[in-house]
């Protein structure tokens, strides 16, 4: 009844309604402006409620391994649910799941933590929610605007701007002793996502085909996903980028920052990361070239600007511009990828393909993180961030250098 056609998204039936801010846009935009707000306080506020409970940084850890690790895990099986049961259905299901989950994790920190498991089993819950609606995010965008682009751009946006505000919300709840009330929060968010995602007209369409174990859907996916050479070599390339150079970055960052210009310094340039990321995604809502992969590659050159600026002791000031460049790279980036997934790849393989795209290109974030500590010891701060440096100019090299992405057009928009 709702999500995909058989062989290409397609936005929803011509009418009168602008390209982009269509009845069906407002809500999803809605549903998913609420979506990223809660995901974006839920690590805050565990990790300071623990924190502020008495609990050690060890147990914060884990708190974040049980809320990381099944969405990475479990992200692939997300995509094939999505194509088997479309995707409004797998994300309303979500948002119902992790509407529970919050609610539960509102009374656990309100009367108190007695076990452990109890915190850690609702946070595998939260995650394996947010696997489960995460490649849906990506396939209903065409169905509910016919310029694509430029409603990934006002996504895009809107994530930016949730990343910074979650955070900070979630700090000062937590600070003031409030953290259930950070939970309830995300929970009415959730609803109001659900409800959102309810109300979307998005038309008849055929269920995706009947038929296949979830192994041969993605072996199926899999298939898709290797025979667009400007898609995994994307991913092959950016998962260098991830480890080399994204993954290390924000912590090797601190270790330098903090002890150099304060804490403060180090939250204002990360605001300052989010404002050029806004930036950039205001700038391709109007920015359509002919070439996005190409445009985006080139927008990614601003990337070695910071860990570079770092390394020659540049002044806050001076650290802040070029984060606003590297946000304002990553937006553009973020909107031309997006765009040219969800355009050139048919939509009843489109949930599946994007899970690929997304264990891949997120996957081995984690493993950058993981190894900045070691890397730092072995080799130094500035080698690292050097390196990084290096890395990313490479990444955007890479990218050009690569002819199935430099030449790959953009779809027309839909009439």
């Amino acid at each position: 009844m709702d999500d995909l056609l058989t062989h290409r998204p397609t936005a929803a039936p011509p009418t009168a309604e602008p390209a982009i801010w269509s009845r069906n846009f407002r809500y999803y935009f809605t549903a998913r402006s609420a979506g990223l707000l809660s995901w974006a306080m839920l690590p805050v506020a565990v990790s300071a409620g623990l924190l502020s409970g008495g609990y050690g940084l060890d147990t914060a850890g884990y708190a974040m391994a049980f809320l990381v690790g099944p969405f990475a895990g479990l992200v692939l099986f997300g995509g094939v649910l999505a194509d088997r049961f479309t995707a409004r259905r797998m994300m309303i299901a979500a948002d119902l799941a992790n509407l529970t989950a919050h609610v539960l994790l509102a009374l656990l920190f309100l009367h108190g933590i007695d076990h452990l498991w109890q915190l850690y089993a609702l946070l595998v819950v939260a995650g394996t929610a947010n696997a489960m609606f995460q490649p849906g995010a990506s396939s209903t965008v065409p169905l509910v605007s016919r310029d694509v682009q430029g409603a990934n751009g006002v996504l895009r946006t809107s994530e930016a701007l949730t990343g910074l505000g979650g955070p900070a919300l979630a700090g000062v709840l937590v600070g003031l002793g409030d953290t259930a009330w950070v939970m309830v929060i995300s929970a009415v968010a959730y609803g109001t996502s659900a409800a959102c995602l309810f109300t979307l007209r998005l038309g008849t369409v055929p269920a995706p085909p009947p038929g296949g174990s979830i192994w041969h859907n993605l072996a199926v996916g899999w298939r898709e996903f290797r025979a667009r050479s400007w898609l995994w070599g994307v991913i092959v390339i950016w998962m260098v980028f991830a480890v080399l150079s994204w993954g290390p970055q924000l912590s090797v960052a601190a270790g330098v920052i903090v002890p150099r210009y304060g804490a403060t310094a180090f939250g204002l340039l990360n605001c300052a990361l989010g404002a050029g990321t806004v930036a950039g995604g205001l700038l391709a809502i109007r920015y359509k070239p002919a070439r996005p992969l190409a445009a985006g590659a080139v927008a990614m050159l601003a990337y070695p600007l910071y860990p570079l600026g770092i390394v020659l002791g540049w002044p806050v000031w001076l650290l802040a511009a070029a984060q606003v460049a590297v946000g304002a790279g990553i937006g553009v980036w973020g909107v031309m990828w997006a765009t040219s997934v969800q355009t050139q790849v048919p939509g009843e393989v489109l949930n599946r393909v994007h899970a690929y795209e997304v264990a891949g290109s997120v996957g081995m974030y984690p493993l950058g993180s993981a190894l900045a500590g070691p890397a730092t010891h072995a080799f130094g701060t500035d080698r690292v961030l050097l390196l990084g440096a290096a890395t990313a100019l490479l990444t955007a090299t890479a990218l050009l250098a690569t002819r199935p992405i430099r030449t790959l057009p953009r779809t027309p928009p839909h009439p």
